[in-house]
């Protein structure tokens, strides 16, 4: 597989090459925000606040679904007045009980684990929030619990329904008064994705499409992506994990400040070397900053001067800047860019960006 950044130009290949539609999925995210939110109130998510404020809460879910529970930690943020666990895993933390929330975030229903967590947090007595397909099994255990129930309208790959499956979780946290999100918070995070979706659009050339420069400047390059703040952070952990699975490139992600006490050393390694004279140059690391508003003082002090000291090693760098005011908003704009920088890369590699064998081939695995 070899990079072509001239195929992210060519319209013909751009419809050819992605035969399932990724790129129309990650344009449709602005649809998605209010579907989610539409969906959120018709379940009447608001009545987990009659039951009072919980103890804890813990979400639950996997690849796609799971980065709900991020997003839900980071923008509710410093000032939760009880702890958001997201949580990857068959297992229900033994402390969790009948005074906590599980919220179990599965985009097919049917995720292994999840369900799983979602048995377990029945047996205890615990609230349960459910999001995920209709007529799913997560459903039915929610149902027979009793519990509210948020049937997403998911189709295709979970990850390209990032927003339908988030957006329930903080309408949640806005009802138990974690943040203040309202209907027009909403629709200024869908305006911003439309926003995007126009200025990353397959007709916009490369040299004014921002998806497709990210996309460029991470070709032929080991990115390391590093988030400024935990909104940030979570951007750069989902623009990792598309890259993974959308262009199936390898990616490292990193937060600020626990990046400069490990992955900065890399500035100083084999991978940090570019030989331009080199008949066969092998990829070398490209630095990738996701930077926010609300960054701590000194961690803003360490983002600077670990841009200076890779810069001064001839290490790649890319910085980009959170827009917004909300920190639903704020990850929205970087959410999006990446998840278009990550369909074109792969597209300019010629790779169909839908698919995920690898992944289905383990499950298939694992069931037998």
């Amino acid at each position: 597989m070899t990079w072509e950044p001239g195929r992210l130009d060519d319209q013909r290949y751009l419809t050819e090459g992605d035969p399932s539609g990724m790129l129309l999925a990650v344009a449709a995210s602005a649809a998605h925000v209010r579907t989610g939110y539409r969906t959120a109130v018709e379940a009447h998510v608001d009545r987990l606040a009659s039951q009072g404020r919980p103890r804890a809460i813990v979400v639950a879910g996997m690849g796609g679904s799971g980065i709900a529970g991020d997003i839900l930690t980071a923008v509710v943020g410093n000032g939760a007045p009880l702890p958001i666990v997201p949580l990857r895993s068959y297992q229900l933390p033994g402390w969790i009980g009948a005074t906590d929330l599980v919220i179990a975030v599965s985009g097919s229903g049917e995720t292994e684990e999840t369900v799983s967590v979602a048995t377990q947090a029945v047996r205890r007595g615990c609230t349960l929030l459910g999001v995920g397909a209709p007529g799913s099994q997560l459903e039915a255990i929610a149902t027979q619990a009793s519990a509210i129930y948020v049937p997403v309208p998911v189709s295709g790959q979970s990850r390209a329904n990032i927003w339908l499956l988030t957006i329930p979780l903080i309408v949640a946290g806005a009802a138990l008064r974690l943040l203040p999100a309202d209907a027009d918070l909403f629709e200024r995070v869908a305006k911003s994705l439309e926003d995007m979706a126009h200025r990353c659009r397959p007709a916009s050339e490369s040299f004014i499409n921002p998806g497709k420069s990210l996309a460029m400047d991470l070709a032929e390059s080991v990115p390391m992506i590093w988030g400024s703040s935990p909104v940030a952070a979570v951007a750069a952990y989902r623009l990792a994990c598309q890259l993974n699975t959308n262009a199936k490139y390898p990616a490292i992600y990193g937060e600020l400040p626990e990046a400069d006490h490990n992955q900065v050393a890399t500035f100083e390694g084999p991978l940090a070397e570019r030989d331009i004279f080199a008949d066969s140059a092998g990829p070398a690391i490209r630095l990738v900053v996701l930077r926010d508003v609300e960054e701590h003082p000194q961690v803003t002090r360490r983002r600077e001067a670990s841009l200076r000291l890779a810069r001064e090693r001839d290490v790649a760098v890319t910085e980009l800047t959170a827009e917004g005011v909300h920190p639903l908003e704020r990850m929205a704009t970087l959410i999006g860019l990446g998840d278009y920088a990550s369909t074109y890369l792969a597209l300019g590699y010629a790779i169909d960006p839908t698919p995920v064998s690898a992944i289905t081939e383990l499950k298939a695995r694992i069931t037998q």
